[in-house]
């Protein structure tokens, strides 16, 4: 175990909580993990106890000792200064930005557009159907994934992964918007270069640890 102990409030099937395991796995660190369903009994995070652990009740926070880290980038940012080994961000200013630049359009553009409480809200106020949901959700996935193949295909920095030979913290984002894109159904044909990127990427043991069906919180196989 790291010095000072690593738990991270989770939930399975929350992509950002899915990007900093993967992140904490790449880094070969331990950490305990604690559940919060987001779901069950209209969403524990939205219970007293987690409202004092992140106040906007959403997953995933970081205790590192007695500190508190929110936001999933954030905290793999944290993560790569706190514990210098296996770098995931490329040692150059200017391959950092692309990197950060590919991991915000994701984390900041994307991935909100079609999250729970996103989803919830459309449905409560303005009755949208689950069909209507999906559609949404596919419309803002794919431009998203326009733009990334686009950032990816065009730019000679890119290797077996998002940046380089090495797995980093793009690649940390791009996974789990791959596993909401499947989930909605949004056809992937036109990224090849996400979908290379995606397939090196789940072939390695961090990556696979990380899903979302590998998680203690997981429902079991139907």
């Amino acid at each position: 175990m790291v010095s000072g102990g690593l738990r991270l409030y989770s939930y399975w099937r929350s992509s950002a909580a899915y990007r900093v395991r993967i992140a904490l796995n790449l880094k070969g660190l331990d950490y305990q993990l604690t559940p919060v369903h987001l779901v069950r009994d209209g969403g524990e995070q939205h219970g007293v106890a987690f409202r004092k652990v992140n106040p906007q009740g959403l997953v995933p926070t970081l205790q590192h000792g007695q500190r508190l880290i929110r936001q999933s980038m954030a905290i793999i940012e944290y993560l790569d200064e706190t514990f210098a080994d296996k770098p995931l961000l490329p040692s150059l200013a200017r391959d950092r930005a692309r990197v950060r630049g590919m991991a915000q359009l994701i984390a900041c553009d994307t991935h909100p557009l079609g999250n729970l409480r996103v989803l919830q809200y459309l449905e409560r106020e303005f009755k949208a159907t689950p069909e209507q949901r999906e559609a949404w959700v596919r419309h803002w996935l794919g431009l998203g994934f326009q733009a990334l193949e686009a950032l990816l295909a065009e730019n000679s920095t890119t290797g077996d992964f998002c940046e380089g030979d090495q797995p980093g913290m793009a690649d940390c984002l791009l996974v789990p918007q791959l596993y909401n894109a499947r989930r909605f159904g949004l056809d992937l044909a036109p990224f090849p270069t996400v979908r290379r990127i995606d397939a090196a990427c789940l072939a390695l043991d961090a990556f696979q640890k990380a899903a979302p069906e590998a998680q203690p919180d997981a429902p079991p196989p139907a």
